[in-house]
């Protein structure tokens, strides 16, 4: 489908080395939209700007971690000078670690926290005033950040994760109070089973056999089809602000 109302805005997108958010960068910038790609593997970004350059699009590979304020304002210098100021933030970063709770896994508690909502945080303290300035302008400004089911569903043994997610999801929801009035969109998504790199980085052979189970039971949603949401998203009129978005395969829901 297209979306015209893109053509001409300037997106950061985290988490664009693989999934959602490398789906979301091809599908925006084939509307022409210039793309900001940041994501910690450089040559993953760099090998997607080429396709996306060479398919006549415009997209800027900045290797980044969110999980790092220095490396997040670094990035956000590199995409002023060379994109300009920024009307909207795609944040797909995200990390999946599911364990039960006594087994203690203090490491991927923190991984998680720092980069689901801590690297969301960052992000936005970095491109924030971009999209007021934007709004105030009269353009569009959208901040979309990509949730999950998990916010408010109850999975055994992905209670942490969860705890992001709603984190995440409340965050969306309070932004709201602050940027709605300034003209801001403030977006959350919560996809269900999605075909994404999430999966691989479970490192429980049990879970990870249930979470290949519950996909061959009740298929999953493609990275594509999120993606699709995202630019149906914001490319509606600027007063319209679709503010939370489930979606699930069909068989989930």
């Amino acid at each position: 489908m297209p979306y015209d109302a893109l053509a001409d805005r300037t997106a950061v997108i985290t988490g664009a080395a693989s999934g959602m958010g490398a789906a979301t960068a091809r599908l925006l910038a084939a509307q022409g939209v210039r793309v900001a790609l940041l994501a910690r593997r450089a040559e993953r970004l760099e090998e997607l700007a080429a396709k996306i350059t060479a398919d006549g699009g415009h997209a800027l590979a900045v290797a980044a971690d969110v999980t790092d304020q220095a490396s997040v304002d670094a990035a956000a210098d590199l995409i002023h000078r060379e994109f300009g100021r920024v009307d909207l933030v795609v944040n797909a970063a995200g990390v999946m670690l599911p364990n039960p709770l006594d087994a203690g896994r203090a490491d991927e508690w923190q991984r998680m926290l720092d980069t689901n909502v801590s690297g969301a945080l960052r992000v936005i303290r970095a491109f924030t005033a971009d999209l007021v300035a934007a709004a105030a302008e009269g353009r569009t400004a959208d901040l979309v950040n990509i949730s999950s089911i998990g916010a408010h569903i109850t999975f055994p043994n992905y209670a942490v994760y969860g705890a992001t997610k709603a984190a995440l999801t409340y965050l969306s929801a309070s932004l709201r109070t602050e940027l709605g009035p300034r003209d801001v969109r403030v977006t959350n998504i919560e996809p269900g089973l999605t075909d994404s790199e999430l999966a691989g980085h479970v490192d429980n052979a049990e879970l990870s056999g249930r979470l290949d189970g519950m996909f061959e039971a009740l298929g999953g949603l493609s990275c594509d089809e999120v993606a699709d949401l995202i630019a149906y998203t914001t490319s509606r009129a600027r007063h319209v602000n679709l503010r939370q978005l489930v979606v699930l395969p069909t068989r989930q829901a």
